[in-house]
């Protein structure tokens, strides 16, 4: 359910953003806002707490986020505490993210290595998934899997590119129980 919100309101934010061609800004006070809420657990409980009415909400929305980001940031903000999908925000703010990035041809590639990879190793790799995707930009992140062995495995949205000796040997396990002797 909570993935049905965040795509049905991020896909609602992203058309309006599209239509008003004003993806640059509401990305970048998406992205603030994301900020916020991560370093203000206090306002996400009180904007979350039942004992304070959507009422009240929004006019909390008004006075934090009014002058602050555009109106209709603010006026989005204010549709999901009056439909009561307030939690759902951050999921939200997500999918909006992710989708933007999409429009501009910016890729998220998720590297796992055992070893830590020297500058040259992640321009490679960088190099190369630009020229096999159809993405302009890619935001690398880099993380340590010794349980990898050697190799390395890159996650691009749903795509999952996995040369670790560790799945090699996983696989030809795999195979060498299906093998039967005769004898």
């Amino acid at each position: 359910m909570a993935k049905l919100v965040s795509k049905t309101y991020g896909d609602a934010l992203f058309e309006l953003a599209t239509e008003e061609s004003k993806q640059d800004v509401l990305f970048e006070e998406a992205l603030g806002i994301k900020e916020l809420l991560n370093e203000n657990d206090d306002f996400v409980k009180m904007m979350n707490h039942p004992q304070i009415t959507r009422e009240e909400k929004e006019v909390i929305i008004e006075n934090v986020f009014k002058g602050r980001v555009s109106d209709d940031m603010t006026g989005f903000l204010s549709l999901l505490v009056t439909n009561g999908r307030f939690a759902e925000l951050e999921s939200v703010l997500d999918y909006f993210i992710a989708k933007i990035k999409e429009f501009k041809k910016i890729g998220i590639a998720y590297v796992a290595t055992p070893l830590p990879l020297s500058d040259k190793q992640k321009s490679d790799v960088e190099n190369k998934l630009l020229a096999t995707t159809g993405y302009e930009k890619m935001e690398m992140n880099y993380d340590i899997d010794e349980s990898l062995i050697g190799g390395m495995t890159i996650r691009v949205g749903d795509r999952v590119i996995d040369s670790s000796v560790k799945s090699k040997l996983e696989k030809l396990t795999k195979e060498l129980k299906q093998v039967k002797l005769n004898m």
